[in-house]
């Protein structure tokens, strides 16, 4: 099939959008954000206004249906990305640090470039080759430091490798671990199951990937999911009945994490306070069961 779509003006996009129901009341502004965000990003942010349309391949938005309604949407959606960011960062560099020092204490420096410690020597090889392209990319002063002053071995020890390997790789890292003793002692500190910790590391992956090239994060269906852990109790009633496709899971999940690497932290109230503030959010379309105010994992202390 090729494609025919022409490109449209800006003019032709407003009477676009008016010939669907929408409503514009300040063109200036509409005309403003069509011209700095684009059409096709802020498309995204109309959709959950659609209702049904006469003709197949047609678009109609529901009656009342304002251009200030998708660019909430568009405006929640920045700042939902901006706090899982938040969020992430701080778990990200507890990960980081917590591979690298059990990794070091039970098998030294250069331990984790033994296969012996992992399974599968072809991961391993992956996980290695992967490595030697990140660290000879890195711009890092300790790192150039390594190679000029030592020629063996020919990468870093394990502490300097986690501040440049890159948290999709490290996911691998720790999910090609050989012994479960290992993986478990990684996953302990969090007060999750290896097997919860590893998914969550490999779809928080997923998640930081999408909201650092500022993507739609808010109703985004995920193809890869992390497992619903059975412990401790408080995730599990927080995530029963919650859709998993969607992102309810993860936000609890990383306000758990979170509450570990930065006791006292203020993250789940700004994440409530921000759902709360928008009404075109439908919690539901996030995942969220119907009576998330009610349970303990979203209760705030006014």
């Amino acid at each position: 099939m090729k494609f025919t779509k022409p490109a449209i003006s800006i003019n032709d996009q407003l009477a676009l959008l008016r010939r669907r129901g929408m409503v514009i009341a300040d063109e200036p502004s509409a005309r403003h954000y069509l011209q700095h965000i684009s059409y096709y990003r802020l498309r995204a942010y109309w959709l959950p206004f659609e209702g049904p349309a006469p003709a197949a391949g047609d678009h109609v938005l529901k009656p009342g249906t304002t251009f200030e309604d998708a660019l909430a949407l568009y405006v929640f959606d920045r700042q939902l990305r901006l706090l899982v960011m938040d969020a992430i960062e701080r778990i990200e560099v507890a990960i980081r640090a917590g591979w690298a020092h059990h990794m070091a204490m039970t098998y030294g420096p250069h331990g984790y470039l033994d296969q012996a410690h992992h399974t599968g020597p072809v991961k391993h090889a992956e996980c290695v080759a992967d490595l030697v392209k990140e660290t000879g990319r890195s711009k890092d002063t300790f790192v150039k430091h390594y190679n000029k002053t030592y020629e063996d071995p020919t990468l870093p020890p394990v502490w300097m490798v986690a501040e440049v390997v890159s948290l999709g790789a490290l996911s691998k890292w720790i999910d090609n671990i050989k012994l479960r003793a290992d993986r478990q002692a990684i996953a302990k500190p969090f007060g999750v199951d290896e097997k919860v910790f590893g998914s969550f590391a490999h779809h928080v992956t997923i998640i930081r990937n999408i909201a650092a090239h500022h993507g739609r994060l808010w109703n985004k269906r995920f193809a890869f999911t992390m497992i619903v852990p059975n412990s401790p109790a408080r995730l599990a009633v927080a995530m029963r009945g919650a859709d998993r496709r969607y992102l309810h899971n993860t936000l609890v999940m990383l306000d758990h994490l979170l509450m570990v690497v930065a006791p006292g932290n203020e993250w789940r109230r700004r994440v409530v306070a921000l759902i709360t503030s928008c009404p075109q959010v439908d919690p539901v379309q996030m995942g969220f069961p119907a009576d998330w105010q009610g349970r303990a994992a979203w209760r705030v202390v006014v």
